[in-house]
């Protein structure tokens, strides 16, 4: 198992900074996500850990190496791309081969590495087609293969599923994760996809612009985000945003709802931006409840319901379990949870209450 430390690391092309001074140290044996939307610099910094972007300014250790400027051979890290990046006309054993017949590995050690990572990723039966005969799931498992008979210190996968149609991603998502625990090795992924980070993550990166937002556990990023662009970025269907300010006697006042304030916030000067977020999942119907709205949606998901709501010109969403007894343009009544509300400043950094 190896650690991964990065300090100070810039990267620029041309004029543009993609990565800017960005610290990050990757536990020894943790499966790590880097999480954020398109263009945000997660694709740029994971091929820069292996060494094919060059550094602008700062450093990266892999384990007791510096490898700031090492050639990509000689880090010891194994690379999954978005395309599988096959040989069309080697044989699955033969594309598990190559990158062994390359380090000139003594050819029985070279069988015993390919028969290993055939076994672990469900192979054997396909070791003698081509990869235009395999389905997408399985030339990525072949991808996958080709890095692990490396015994790479470290994996790095740039963001391997989002070719494949919706159940292969839920299927490989699993097998990916169980390979983890198998290999017991650094693993750093590259989505945009939440619920791929959530289920797969250690822990979370959460990128913005090449700036790291937050770090931390699924759990801590999705109930403690650091701000406004990790709470609306991470969870689905989006969290609630109402936007508002502090009014007379201590209260929170938005065009959909009026409500006290936390003891927290009660020192907040009235008249200050605040942004009440709130989590689908938390917020109720029934007609005991203290808000009113109008149902634009109602959204089926099998066994939950989505209905998305107007409150006085605000979106609202509620995730219901079951089959809700509501019909789009009907009037209901709305609440929430306020312990498990969260709370933002007019620069959207969260508050803690």
């Amino acid at each position: 198992m190896t650690r991964v430390h990065i300090q100070d690391l810039s990267i620029r092309f041309g004029n543009h900074d993609v990565i800017k001074h960005l610290d990050l140290d990757v536990h020894s044996g943790e499966f790590l996500v880097l999480l954020g939307p398109s263009g945000c610099g997660k694709s740029t910094l994971l091929h820069t850990i292996a060494g094919l972007n060059p550094v602008s300014g700062g450093s990266i250790h892999i384990g007791e190496q510096d490898a700031t400027h090492a050639e990509p051979s000689q880090r010891g890290v194994g690379m999954v791309f978005q395309s599988y990046a096959l040989y069309p006309n080697m044989t699955v054993k033969e594309n598990l081969a190559f990158p062994l017949k390359m380090a000139k590995t003594p050819k029985a050690e070279l069988e015993k590495r390919v028969a290993a990572a055939a076994e672990m990723l469900q192979l054997g039966p396909l070791l003698e087609r081509r990869p235009g005969q395999l389905s997408g799931g399985q030339r990525q498992r072949v991808a996958i293969g080709r890095a692990v008979v490396r015994e790479a210190k470290v994996l790095l996968l740039d963001e391997p599923l989002s070719n494949l149609d919706a159940k292969l991603r839920t299927d490989l998502r699993r097998e990916l994760k169980q390979l983890h625990q198998r290999l017991g090795n650094t693993m750093i992924y590259v989505t945009h996809d939440q619920v791929e980070a959530m289920t797969l993550a250690t822990r979370i990166v959460v990128m913005h612009q090449g700036v790291i937002q937050q770090i931390g556990t699924p759990a801590e990023v999705y109930d403690r985000p650091n701000n406004l662009r990790v709470a609306g970025f991470v969870g689905s269907p989006a969290i609630n945003r109402l936007e508002g300010q502090v009014g007379e006697g201590g209260c929170f006042v938005s065009p959909a709802l009026t409500l006290p304030l936390p003891a927290a916030l009660a020192s907040r000067q009235q008249g200050e931006a605040l942004t009440l977020a709130v989590r689908p999942e938390h917020v109720k119907l029934g007609a005991e409840q203290p808000f009113a709205a109008q149902i634009q949606l109602v959204e089926p998901l099998g066994n939950q319901h989505v209905v998305w709501m107007n409150s006085a010109g605000c979106s609202v969403s509620a995730v219901l379990q079951g089959q809700p007894e509501v019909a789009d343009g009907a009037s209901v009544r709305f609440g929430f949870d306020t312990a498990k509300a969260l709370w933002f400043n007019a620069e959207g950094e969260r508050i803690p209450t």
